[in-house]
């Protein structure tokens, strides 16, 4: 069994609770242990970059000094979680003396950070420890008829790495087919959802969630699967006033891509907590799905 550590992020303690539960679920199936890190602390989301960058840095680091500790490289199911550590990981790595500032900061919880782990997105370790082939041996039940919308979104993509594909991603469509599903063409699946301006700009990022949810309805798809909690609130909790506002009709499920993936081993839909969603998901899964999956 592998193990990483494991940081939830702020929104998977409610908001995302099906996202953490189905998380837990899925890796435990593929022999992954994601251990929480002990004691960690908010990464300060898109926005505390801005507002501070050192401050920012150190938040993060504090958690990534937290992982070295146990040995284990970070694992985030959040796009922005993710993105926060990856680059502030990179960075401390790359300069020594603004590791050597933060690291002063960090003496007052006896941590240190040494540049000795990496960090990874949750779909990643489908995607690249277990592999579409390993997924596809332990599928009990089939997602055959169902039409899967792959959103990657904006940030999971954003940490360039060596040898990735950041244009045109197959990644998430090939976990999507390994559940046996097929994955629907949605050309908006990078573009962004409109975060947190739907505070400060809500008619445009209104319109951010219309685009996104009327390419998925358009292409055929019967739910939209997400990597993120923030992408999954905007896409889900705005659909009433997306309807209000441009007249139109969507009831889209927005699911999370481990809850559709527990689905697919056979898990309880209990147990991935589904049924708890804003936009019901029951209409699709009653109709496509065998019986016991409902």
């Amino acid at each position: 069994m592998k193990k990483f550590a494991y940081f939830p992020g702020c929104s998977l303690e409610k908001m995302a609770s099906s996202y953490h539960k189905s998380a837990l679920e899925t890796t435990k199936a593929y022999d992954i242990e994601l251990q929480e890190l002990d004691d960690w602390n908010c990464c300060g989301a898109t926005t505390y970059f801005h507002v501070d960058q050192l401050l920012a840095h150190t938040l993060v680091a504090r958690n990534l000094a937290l992982a070295e500790k146990e040995r284990l490289d970070l694992v985030a199911p959040c796009s922005a979680c993710y993105k926060n550590a990856f680059f502030t990981n990179k960075v401390l790595k790359d300069d020594p003396d603004l590791a050597e500032h933060i690291n002063f900061a960090l003496e007052e919880d006896d941590l240190q950070f040494n540049g000795e782990i990496d960090v990874h997105h949750l779909i990643e370790i489908f995607a690249n420890e277990v592999g579409p082939d390993m997924l596809k041996k332990k599928i009990k039940n089939p997602l055959k008829g169902l039409n899967i919308a792959a959103y990657y979104g904006c940030q999971i993509v954003r940490p360039r790495k060596n040898g990735e594909e950041i244009e045109n991603p197959q990644y998430f469509e090939d976990i999507i087919s390994a559940m046996g599903a097929e994955p629907t063409y949605f050309p908006e699946r990078l573009r962004c959802c409109g975060g947190s301006l739907i505070m400060t700009s809500r008619e445009a990022a209104l319109d951010m969630v219309r685009i996104l949810l009327q390419s998925a309805e358009k292409n055929g798809a019967h739910v939209i699967a997400t990597a993120c909690p923030l992408c999954q609130v905007n896409l889900e909790c705005y659909q009433e006033q997306v309807n209000e506002e441009f007249g139109t009709d969507f009831k889209m499920p927005i699911l999370y891509f481990t809850q559709l993936l527990g689905l697919a081993l056979g898990l309880s839909p209990k147990k991935l907590g589904i049924g708890i969603e804003l936009v019901s998901a029951t209409p699709v899964f009653s109709k496509l799905l065998p019986k016991e999956a409902n």
